[in-house]
């Protein structure tokens, strides 16, 4: 299932369905860089809305994801940050309404566990792990990102190869590896954890994975990895994609593995493409990226072979 593309004139929602804006000046801004741009927004109605580490209540935060759904004039829904709560609606959420409704949701860090549970659930594919309003765009936006992500939102063909500079993608192994393709899942590292078990995470077996996170430290990062290997999903996957992990590092004054070795530990032996150091994840230079799209991955270069939006 796919949704339309964005064309200048349309209508942009824009929700808080986990955490709140830290500031009025987070939101006013970012509805200055799309109406600049020709385009109109609409603002959740509990945007503003505080209870504790959440942007208002589960149903307040609830009622505008499903006004922004319902709502006709609306072609894209950007989440305005990520934090969290987002998992607590999960339950809750009209996917029947969605499948009626089918657009545009952009995203990144929270946002995966939306993504995932939308995808299990529709099969929509116009799920995009990418910029936020509120995080990204509202004082200078990076412009490889804001390429990356204009290119994804408005065209009806597929992305094909994403762009990097040389050298930039490392390969864990050097040795020749075969081409493969497959679906992108992933996501959050820790939010995609938090799925496993639950009936609102898709079947990933025989994937391509996609992972970052960020300020959690090395041992909570093995621990993600642990349990997806002990899951099967690393042995099943058809390539595994490393994203940034930002401030991802070892407890202070405490023995630790490094980073790299963790990831050592757990990829080092798999006979299948590892991809590190993508622009993937919680740092200003990201790409956009359809989660749930056919990819192929031919030695560092990650190609979309499919269409995930229609005019």
């Amino acid at each position: 299932m796919k949704a339309k593309i964005l064309k200048p004139g349309d209508t942009i929602g824009i929700i808080a369905p986990a955490s709140t804006p830290s500031s009025e000046e987070k939101i006013t801004n970012s509805v200055r860089y799309f109406e600049t741009l020709g385009y109109r927004v609409e603002l959740g109605k509990h945007i503003r809305d505080e209870r504790g580490f959440l942007a208002g209540t589960d149903s307040a935060r609830l009622s505008d994801l499903h006004a922004m759904i319902s709502n006709k004039n609306i072609r894209a829904i950007f989440m305005i940050r990520g934090g969290y709560g987002t998992l607590r609606l999960l339950p809750e959420i009209n996917y029947e309404l969605i499948k009626r409704n089918p657009k545009i949701i952009v995203g990144y860090s929270d946002a995966t566990a939306l993504f995932n549970a939308i995808y299990k659930k529709t099969g929509l594919q116009s799920l995009f792990y990418g910029p936020m309003p509120g995080v990204d765009m509202w004082n200078g936006f990076d412009s490889f990102a804001e390429g990356c992500m204009w290119r994804a939102l408005t065209s009806s063909k597929p992305l094909g190869t994403l762009p990097a500079e040389k050298d930039e993608i490392e390969l864990l192994k050097r040795k020749k590896l075969p081409i493969v393709e497959g679906r992108l899942f992933g996501g959050n590292l820790t939010v995609l954890s938090s799925l496993m078990g639950t009936p609102f995470m898709p079947a990933i077996g025989k994937s391509i994975l996609l992972f970052e996170d960020v300020g959690e430290y090395v041992y909570r990062i093995d621990r993600y990895f642990a349990q997806h290997r002990a899951a099967g999903n690393l042995s099943s996957a058809k390539a595994i994609l490393l994203g940034q992990f930002t401030d991802c590092n070892p407890m202070k004054d405490r023995p630790s593995l490094t980073l790299e070795e963790v990831i050592h530990d757990y990829f080092g032996k798999l006979q299948i493409p590892i991809l590190q150091n993508i622009p993937f994840g919680h740092i200003p230079r990201q790409w956009t990226i359809p989660l749930g799209a056919k990819v192929r991955i031919e030695g560092s270069k990650v190609t979309f072979t499919e269409s995930v939006l229609t005019d």
